[in-house]
């Protein structure tokens, strides 16, 4: 696959980074029904909207797998197309991306560990029903700290290549200046409570910044002429 990618036109390459980003904001959405199913400060009730929603709880997990593979293609596309920019910056910046998937891959171990606390088994008398609640509701605050610090590595990784498009030819400079913003607006969660503040306001950047690439790259691709005369100039 990665011969495969290396070998193909930056024009198609770039609509196939846009088409895989697109999934990536998708897989995101199917996620976001599991999610309503936990209740703020309510263990009980989260512990039974998840029993009573057990195959959309299951869903959330499989998006979130798919997610985080999606972005790992996204990865690979985008170091492929600026490596003419600069090679070794956009080592780095798939570095940071890998390692921001990695975390959020591990998280959903412990989005999925209510699923396994609350379905019962052998060791369902040790504990009373609302310790079995309790802790369940624990491994969903544990999964949100480590989405949540994930979420910082991508913030290097959208400042990098906002950077990479400013210095590139081939892609219009207020897409890095939007990309640079989005990297701005992740890179909040290195202080939790300024993040809980400010979210859902913090995640607009990253929607603006991500989305436009996004659709750039859907509709127009990269200037071909530009792309190749800043890679033999590399």
């Amino acid at each position: 696959m990665t011969e495969g990618i290396a070998a193909a036109s930056p024009r198609p390459r770039a609509r196939m980074a846009g088409a895989f980003y697109l999934l990536v904001f998708l897989t995101g959405g199917l996620a976001v029904p599991g999610f309503k199913l936990v209740i703020s400060g309510d263990a009980a009730a989260t512990a039974t909207n998840i029993l009573a929603h057990e195959s959309l709880f299951r869903l959330g997990f499989a998006a979130l797998l798919m997610n985080v593979a999606v972005y790992i293609v996204v990865t690979q596309l985008f170091y492929d197309l600026f490596t003419p920019v600069n090679r070794s910056l956009s080592l780095v910046a798939a570095f940071f991306s890998l390692l921001g998937c990695s975390i959020q891959a591990f998280a959903c171990v412990f989005y999925l560990a209510p699923m396994v606390i609350l379905s019962g088994g052998q060791y369902s008398n040790v504990f009373k029903a609302d310790q079995w609640q309790a802790l369940a509701f624990v491994f969903l605050k544990l999964y949100g700290q480590a989405y949540n610090f994930g979420l910082v590595f991508f913030g290097f990784y959208c400042l990098l290549i906002g950077y990479l498009i400013l210095r590139s030819t081939f892609l219009p400079r207020i897409l890095g200046v939007l990309m640079a913003f989005a990297g701005l607006g992740w890179l909040t969660f290195l202080y939790p409570p300024l993040a809980n503040d400010l979210d859902p306001y913090i995640r607009v950047p990253g929607i603006i910044g991500e989305g436009s690439l996004t659709v750039w790259l859907l509709v127009m691709g990269v200037n071909l002429q530009r792309w190749k005369e800043q890679a033999g100039a590399a």
